[in-house]
């Protein structure tokens, strides 16, 4: 009975903290806002869902909830591959979705502010028309969120030039636990005044606060790219020649990789010979942004270097048109699996040399749990993301397809490795971290989290267990 009236309370603080329509608590509706993409991911069914406009809705909701004991999820769109924006039973999750304005874009300091619910593509859209770029670009960026990315430190194709999200973060607008309201960062090009909060909060995934507005650094907007495509026989190959890249310090803004799997299957659902017809064993699709001269130059370079390594074919084109096909072959591989069942995407990031070890890893996985597994990632900087297809409608193949997965996680740190590059631990990759960063690094993590959370409202239980 108290845990009813609670809850008849905490609904009516709730209704009385937003707008009139700005909280869901229509059965039919919360499952839609119970997990995101993952689906290994623990969830259960929140008590509610609100849907602030403003950061002072936000410290309402926040204080609100803090009061009646019942934690908070924040959540964007729900694009996320990790369960971070996953509610627990019974919470509150505060979707930031309807605080999706443009505040700012001062082309002279080259920065934009804007809240949380901003779709990535649309912030890129906006600040083109200034003569600008915001890099960041993860496969989902045309209905992903910004305060998304920034809680998970997402990441994208244009990594290996560009950075993640973090490195695109001047300063953060965050509602802390006690409904306080923390600006971090700066406006400035330089700044090293106190800690560092804003990159402490980038990537926390809404374990430390709520993120309310983010202020991010832009980039002239790059040329027009060229591309390039390489086919190799052997995934040695293709690794030895991103080897070789890297060494000799070319940079192009997109090298990505492709091994036989994922080719075959692309091949299949767009109907074109992406590996060029051969039953190629690795694919690498480059692009430079660099613009005239110095990016024939760079793809001229990469190009010799893949021959050099031993592809059956390097292709070079400057036609926006077909390199735009050849990325699209890169994006379409998720969508290419679905043919074949459902697919559970790892996030894995080794040494760039181990690119190889991994690929080669991944098929002995694949051959002895009896599943599809294509590997597929950003070769630039060694993120890559195996991914394992199964049939969601047999339990036994489910159960191969998590061994699978452990197995991955296990095999990429093992070379040297991290178990996430860009998706974040969330809810599904809680004890690997635990084993990646050791007892000091958890207990760090606990004693930070205990500092700014100390009653543990803001999503517990993702990441890591308090202990």
């Amino acid at each position: 009975m108290h845990a009813s009236v609670t809850s008849t309370e905490l609904l009516a603080r709730l209704r009385s903290s937003v707008d009139p329509d700005g909280v869901i608590t229509d059965p039919e509706v919360l499952p839609s806002y119970e997990r995101d993409m993952m689906p290994l991911a623990p969830y259960g069914t929140p008590l509610a869902v609100v849907l602030p406009r403003t950061t002072e809705q936000v410290q309402a909701v926040v204080r609100a909830c803090a009061e009646h004991g019942v934690p908070i999820v924040a959540r964007g769109a729900g694009s996320g591959l990790s369960g971070a924006a996953n509610a627990i039973e019974g919470c509150v999750v505060l979707a930031t979705t309807r605080m999706n304005a443009i505040l700012e874009v001062d082309p002279d300091n080259r920065l934009a502010v804007v809240e949380p619910g901003v779709i990535n593509l649309d912030l890129r859209g906006a600040v083109e028309k200034h003569g600008l770029f915001y890099p960041p670009d993860p496969s989902s960026y045309d209905w992903c969120t910004i305060g998304g990315n920034v809680a998970t430190n997402a990441g994208g194709l244009c990594c290996v030039k560009y950075g993640v999200t973090t490195d695109s973060v001047l300063g953060l607008r965050v509602v802390l636990a006690d409904g306080e309201v923390l600006d971090t960062g700066r406006r400035t090009v330089k700044g090293v005044a106190g800690y560092d909060l804003t990159k402490l909060f980038v990537g926390s995934e809404g374990t430390l606060g709520v993120i309310t507005r983010a202020t991010l650094a832009l980039r002239p907007l790059p040329q027009a790219p060229g591309t390039l495509a390489a086919a190799f026989d052997t995934t040695g190959a293709a690794g030895a020649a991103v080897s070789r890249v890297v060494r000799e310090g070319i940079v192009p803004s997109l090298m990505e990789i492709m091994d036989a799997t994922a080719i075959a299957a692309v091949e299949a659902h767009l109907k074109t010979e992406v590996g060029a017809g051969r039953g190629s064993a690795a694919l690498l699709i480059c692009q430079s942004d660099s613009g005239g001269d110095a990016a024939i130059r760079e793809l001229a370079a990469i190009e010799r270097i893949c021959l050099d390594a031993g592809a059956t074919l390097a292709h070079t084109t400057f036609d926006l048109a077909e390199g735009a096909l050849l990325l699209t072959a890169r994006r379409a591989v998720l969508t290419a699996l679905e043919t074949y069942g459902a697919w559970l995407t790892d996030d894995v990031c080794v040494p760039r040399t181990k690119i190889t070890d991994l690929i080669a890893g991944c098929e002995r996985i694949s051959a002895e749990f009896g599943l599809r597994v294509a590997v597929v990632g950003h070769a630039g900087d060694g993120n890559m993301h195996p991914t394992i297809v199964y049939d969601p409608g047999s339990a036994d193949e489910f159960a191969r397809a998590q061994r699978a997965f452990n197995d991955i996680l296990d095999l990429g740190l093992r070379l040297g490795g991290t178990i996430t590059g860009e998706h974040g631990v969330g809810k599904i990759k809680r004890e690997w971290l635990a084993r990646e960063i050791g007892p000091v690094g958890l207990r760090a993590h606990r004693a930070i989290k205990a500092a700014l959370d100390p009653a543990n409202l803001f999503n517990p239980g993702s990441m890591f267990e308090l202990g």
